[in-house]
């Protein structure tokens, strides 16, 4: 398998007889959101004589770890996938970003939902386009469900969940599969408690400064709530030593109960599991995150991210052509047709197929506050915090208070 550097010296000379070659970066996705993501580069070539559109995939957590380095180096790409967030602000305020506003219509802007086109605004300058929107849920394998004596439409709250482990473990099913070397598939549960408890003022209060922040009785709450799930030994052994794609691979051959995770769960399960199909869809089911007893959140709080692209600075018009044409209603139709992701222009949410994102298509519509993941949200710093504290409640090697307090002494030092 060639490696990143390799594999864009390979697209540098496949792409060097092009008048203008326009380089897109991003996390690795399954083979038929390659595929759909080629159709749309050779259809747009076809289009635009001269012009050639070269995807690159990495894996999830390398993407991350090199991102910062290759937008500084002499083959950064035109276009990278953004979640967005803090993380998007640090890169425009760094200046690696090209202001597009001048180029977005407002027929463009019209066709995207406000709150897409505002995750990729920064100080009133937009910088790159919402593509998907990202839900986490639980997923859930029904026949497992069943062995434990589980009824997983059934749990409605925190307490229902950890009862709900605890058949489980009884039956001598594995509760929970995480990837909890990569970090951030835990903070999902951190995170969302945050969410359970604060809510959407409680998290405007601690990002604004005000009171004790991150510290306050919410947080230390949802590490307690964490905590108590952490002490019931859920999740499969060795998964500090699992990464994202080994787990939602385990996931796929069932060999647990549940996975906390987003709508791209679904294609990946499958592609990674030994059979390269994964759970039917009959025999998988999605749950909500529970809600938590006096908290805050509201239980149609949402957690998750709004996915795109952003356009680097020094990037040709073609490059800003090409993500105009991503976000086309009419591609964005064909994405929610083939069960790729939950489409975020306005007007295609019949398009959705896939019953599984429809219902998160859905839970979004009547969500009053959507959470980015927080390792996006509070820019790269203050979430590689997050993450590593949320690693180390659900290891049991931090209290919730000094979790807590970790994370706001990060974010007062930003």
């Amino acid at each position: 398998m060639l490696g990143a550097a390799s594999l864009r010296a390979t697209f540098f000379a496949s792409a060097a007889f092009a008048d203008v070659t326009v380089h897109v970066l991003r996390p690795e996705v399954p083979n038929t959101e390659k595929a759909y993501h080629q159709k749309m580069a050779t259809d747009f070539e076809k289009s635009h004589p001269g012009v050639d559109i070269a995807f690159e995939y990495i894996a999830n957590e390398a993407y991350k770890q090199k991102l910062t380095t290759l937008l500084q180096s002499d083959q950064k790409p035109d276009l990278i996938f953004s979640w967005a967030g803090g993380v998007l602000t640090q890169q425009a305020k760094a200046g690696v970003l090209q202001d597009i506003s001048a180029s977005v219509t407002s027929q463009w802007s019209a066709s995207i939902a406000s709150a897409g086109l505002s995750a990729f605004t920064v100080n009133a300058k937009v910088y790159g386009m919402p593509v998907n929107a990202s839900d986490v849920v639980f997923w859930t394998n029904l026949d497992l469900a069943k062995k434990a004596g589980v009824d997983p439409e059934s749990i409605k709250t925190w307490d229902d969940f950890l009862a709900a482990v605890k058949k489980a473990k009884e039956a001598g099913v594995t509760p929970i599969m995480v990837g909890g070397k990569d970090k951030w598939p835990l903070h999902f549960y951190y995170g969302y408690l945050w969410v359970r408890e604060a809510g959407k003022d409680g998290m405007a209060a601690a990002m604004g400064g005000e009171g004790d922040g991150f510290s306050a009785a919410p947080f230390v709450k949802a590490g307690e709530d964490f905590k108590k799930l952490v002490d019931l030994q859920p999740f499969e052994a060795g998964f500090m030593d699992t990464t994202f794609e080994q787990a939602t691979g385990q996931f796929g051959d069932g060999k647990a109960l549940f996975h906390l995770m987003g709508d791209w769960e679904y294609g990946t399960e499958k592609q990674n599991s030994v059979s390269g199909k994964g759970i039917p869809d009959d025999k998988l089911g999605t749950i909500r995150f529970p809600a938590v007893a006096g908290g805050a959140g509201e239980a149609t709080d949402t957690f998750g991210g709004i996915n795109g692209y952003a356009v680097i600075a020094g990037a040709p018009p073609e490059a800003v052509e090409f993500l105009k044409y991503m976000t086309d209603t009419e591609n964005q139709k064909l994405a929610g047709a083939q069960g790729l992701f939950i489409p975020i222009a306005k007007g295609v949410e019949e398009s959705i197929a896939n019953p599984f994102f429809r219902k998160m298509s859905e839970a979004l519509a009547v969500s009053k506050f959507h959470q980015i993941f927080l390792d996006q949200a509070l820019g790269s710093d203050v979430g590689a915090t997050v993450t590593d504290v949320a690693a180390d409640l659900a290891q049991g090697v931090v209290t919730p208070e000094a979790a807590a307090k970790t994370v706001q002494d990060a974010w007062s030092m930003r």
